[in-house]
């Protein structure tokens, strides 16, 4: 599933999101939702998180 919408995505789930420093290259960085940071219910380019890492990318998988 593609994480578009804010709806489909939970604190807890497991994701694959783009880092800022790898939009270029596209590389995915798994890891488990802390918090949703996009408050719309949708976005063109993924809905941005903070994993419990504490990195901050935007979703392109869920699992």
């Amino acid at each position: 599933m593609v994480g578009k919408n804010r709806k489909d995505i939970k604190p807890g789930s497991k994701v694959a999101v783009v880092l800022k420093q790898d939009q270029r290259s596209g590389k995915l960085t798994e890891g488990i939702v802390k918090d949703i940071l996009t408050n719309s219910p949708n976005h063109p380019h993924g809905i941005k998180v903070r994993l419990a890492s504490g990195e901050v990318g935007r979703v392109k998988i869920i699992y």
